[in-house]
């Protein structure tokens, strides 16, 4: 496995560990989607949250960085994770499942 790889298990392993309270997947890059998506779309608590797995040393490619700005102007989190800051995950997403979500426009119940 590859160190980007053992990010990305990493990283699947603690939003699972979250259960039902957390939605996530995994959007697959291929020409028909949008190019610069992070490599893990979750829904925690209401709040929508990107991220980008990245081994050490790694940054985001110029258009990985555009679509994160893009998120975040929308009102998104987004985070970089490797090998350094992986508890960042956990911490981000606990944090975000005790904040008080006051729902979303256009949404039934």
């Amino acid at each position: 496995m590859t160190p980007e790889g053992r990010v990305k298990a990493n990283v699947k392993k603690q939003l699972l560990s979250f259960g039902q309270d957390v939605w996530w997947f995994m959007p697959v890059q291929t020409g028909y989607g949008k190019a610069g998506v992070p490599d893990f779309v979750v829904c925690a608590g209401g709040f929508f949250l990107t991220i980008e797995t990245k081994a050490r040393g790694n940054n985001p490619t110029k258009l990985q960085d555009l679509c994160m700005k893009d998120i975040r102007s929308a009102g998104g989190t987004t985070l970089v994770i490797n090998e350094d800051n992986l508890d960042e995950v956990k911490g981000t997403i606990t944090w975000l499942l005790s904040q008080t979500y006051s729902g979303c426009r256009g949404c039934e119940g």
